[in-house]
Formats: C-alpha cells, sequence, structure tokens
C-alpha cells in the first residue's frame, strides 16, 4: 500500500492501455469492524464485472479482474488499513494507495482513471498538517476543518530526541523532563562550563532541528500543506528559531499536545486554519468572478472544454460531489458527448477535465458545493 502523492496522480494520468479499473471505498482501523471490509470489496468488484462485461468476453473480463481478486484474502492489507482505500488496475499498471480520508464507494471502469477522490483529497483548500511537539516526542497530523487523524510517520522519521540524535546525545539527557518553566524561562542556573541546563537546551535546538528539516521535506515540500505547531511556548520559540519550513503558521497552539484530546486539538487547529482557509476561497472566488467578467473565465462545460484541449485552462474549480455524465469526444477540438456512466468507455466529465488541465500545466482545485462559485459543477480561469 503506497501514500498518496502527487507523484501517484501523475502516474496515474500517463495513457494507459484500457481498460482502467478504479475502486473507491472507506475501511476500518480496527477489529471487527474491518471484517466488513473484504466483503464490501467483493461487491464492488461485482459492479466492475458488470460494467466489464459490456464489452469484453468472460474470459477477458476474468483476466482483467484478477489482480483485484487476489487482494480479497490478502489479510496484511485488511488489516493494515487507514480511513480510504484506492485500487487502480490497468495492463501494465497496479497500485493501491491508502488515504487519511473516508472516501465514498466508486467503482468505475474508463479509458483513463477516475482520480476526481485523490484530486480533491490533494487539492482542498482546507487540509492542514499539526506537528504536535514536546521535548522527547513528536506526532504529526493531517486535518481539515471536519477532523483530525494522526499520521503513521515514515520509518526514517525520528520521533525521539535518542533517534534524532543517537551517540550526540549528552549523556543522561533523559533523565531531564524538560527544561524551562512553563512561561518560557529557564528554571535553573547555569553553572561553570555551561551547565546541565545548557547542555539540554543545546541537545533540545538540535532535536529540533532535526524534526523540521524531516517534516519540511517528507510531508510540507511534497504536499504544500500550511504546518500548524502545537507546543509549550518555550518549545515553540526554540521551533521557530531553527524552522526553514516556510510552511509553517507563525500562529501556534501553546499547548503541550500530549495533554489535550485529538478532538480538542483538532478544535484549536481549526481556529488557527480557518482564517487562512477564508482567505483562500475569497481569493480564488474573487478571481474567477474578475476573469469572467473580463472574458477569461467560464462556468459552461463545453466552453471549458474547449480551453482545456487548447491548453487555455490557468485553474479549474471543480465541484467535490459533482459527477457530469458527458465525454471528450475529440482531444483536438474539445467536443463533448452526454453517455451513460456504466459504459465503460466513459468517466465522469470533472475529472477527465481535471485530469487534462493537469496534463497541460494548469491547476485543479476541488471546492465543496457550498463554496462553488458557480452551479453547474465547475468554473475555469483562462490564461488568455
Amino acid at each position: 500500500m503506497e501514500i498518496l502523492t502527487k507523484e501517484i496522480i501523475q502516474e496515474l494520468l500517463i495513457p494507459e492501455q484500457d481498460p482502467c479499473l478504479s475502486l473507491y471505498m472507506p475501511v476500518h482501523r480496527s477489529h471487527p469492524e474491518n471484517l466488513q471490509d473484504p466483503i464490501r470489496f467483493k461487491n464492488l468488484l461485482k459492479q466492475l464485472e458488470e460494467s466489464l462485461l459490456q464489452k469484453y468476453s468472460a474470459d477477458e473480463v476474468k483476466k482483467h479482474l484478477e489482480p483485484l481478486e487476489a487482494l480479497v484474502d490478502d489479510e496484511s492489507l485488511w488489516n493494515h488499513t487507514s480511513n480510504g482505500l484506492a485500487v487502480f488496475s490497468a495492463a501494465a499498471l497496479f497500485k493501491i494507495v491508502g488515504l487519511p480520508i473516508v472516501v465514498d464507494e466508486l467503482a468505475m471502469v474508463a479509458d483513463s482513471f477516475h482520480t476526481k477522490p485523490l484530486m480533491q483529497y490533494l487539492q482542498s483548500t482546507d487540509r492542514y498538517h499539526v506537528l504536535g511537539l514536546s521535548l522527547h516526542d513528536i506526532r504529526l497530523f493531517e486535518g481539515n476543518r471536519h477532523s483530525l487523524v494522526e499520521i503513521e510517520l515514515l520509518p526514517d522519521i525520528p520521533r525521539t530526541i535518542t533517534k534524532a540524535l543517537g551517540d550526540d546525545l549528552t549523556d543522561k539527557h533523559s533523565t531531564v523532563a524538560s527544561y524551562g518553566g512553563t512561561g518560557g524561562k529557564n528554571s535553573s542556573m547555569h553553572h561553570g562550563h555551561g551547565g546541565r541546563n545548557e547542555e539540554v537546551e543545546k541537545d533540545s535546538e538540535r532535536f529540533f532541528r532535526v524534526v523540521a528539516n524531516s517534516i519540511h521535506e517528507k510531508y510540507s515540500k511534497p504536499t504544500g500543506l500550511p504546518l500548524i505547531l502545537a507546543a509549550l511556548p518555550e518549545h515553540n520559540s526554540l521551533f521557530q528559531k531553527v524552522n526553514k519550513n516556510p510552511f509553517l503558521l507563525s500562529e501556534s497552539i501553546a499547548i503541550n499536545p500530549k495533554s489535550i484530546s485529538t478532538d480538542k486539538l483538532a478544535k484549536m487547529a481549526w481556529e488557527k486554519m480557518e482564517p487562512e482557509y477564508t482567505l483562500k476561497l475569497n481569493s480564488l472566488v474573487n478571481w474567477f468572478e474578475q476573469a469572467s467578467a473580463n472574458g477569461k473565465g467560464s462556468d459552461d462545460y463545453k466552453e471549458v472544454a474547449v480551453a482545456a484541449v487548447e491548453g487555455r485552462v490557468d485553474t479549474l474549480i471543480v465541484e467535490a460531489d459533482r459527477i457530469i455524465p458527458v465525454r471528450i469526444t475529440n482531444l483536438v477540438t474539445g467536443n463533448t458527448q452526454k453517455k451513460d456512466l456504466i459504459n465503460p468507455k466513459v468517466d465522469d466529465l470533472l475529472d477527465d477535465m481535471g485530469e487534462l488541465v493537469l496534463k497541460m500545466g494548469g491547476k485543479v482545485m476541488v471546492l465543496p458545493t457550498d463554496k462553488m462559485p458557480s452551479r453547474t459543477g465547475l468554473a475555469a480561469i483562462f490564461r488568455y
């Protein structure tokens, strides 16, 4: 199982020999709830089978489904899931992607992969990371306006000061619980050649520098998500001193993250994030309205389809929960045609258009229905 990144979406955008099978489903982290997941997975396989049989022989359908059917009895998969699961299968590609969000069930056969739920997850403007930082431990969370979920850190991310510094750690550092008081002032005097407190502070600074660099390289840079720090005031000031991560918000949560529940942390984090979220949405909507007024924007899917194939779309805004059963029939002219989604050659227009815009170097933003600047399911800002 892979962690979703922008690179995975780019792989899925590379033309594949059809059919391309896309399957999404919510999954459970714990027993016994996760016992139902393989059963739901098999039900989705039946939907794929029904769609494939419209075009392919029974033997061909069996061949196309074999890689997915092998997952039904794979205990290592079902016992190590996140909140959502996505599986993609074609002649030369097979990917299993774990998602930290719950997704709706979907089984789709088309001549390209259905990636809009992935784009929604990666491009949504309300996502953020929270770094829970204490002197000897770190935790990383991913959240949005509705929830906050702890992320299982990559194996090469040091979670403790001992793993981060190794042999460079000051002797018996682990016997010191923390440095400084709750107000940020040192609680012990400096003595002689620097004193124990000074050594602890140097170790802490080195630990925080390793953490800051690791989170930046492994999480912030690949995702571009804002990072909110949750730490005691004295730890916050030291972390800010060594941090070079441009995604770190200046406003932090001044609290020991171990002292509160995840629900409480989620509430406090959204209070910091909401102004950023509102600012981004307002800016995006205003940009579209101004572009439309100047003839450089549209919410008509036929007009947008033509602009997309010509590479004129700078930013495409699509509605998260809308599926439009329309196919772009000509990638030169942008002509479109309404179809039945069960047809194994038809995907969602918004999904196809989003993929096309990304291939042409444009940006795609996925918004909830109540935040969309149009009622047609999409809005495009043109380059010219």
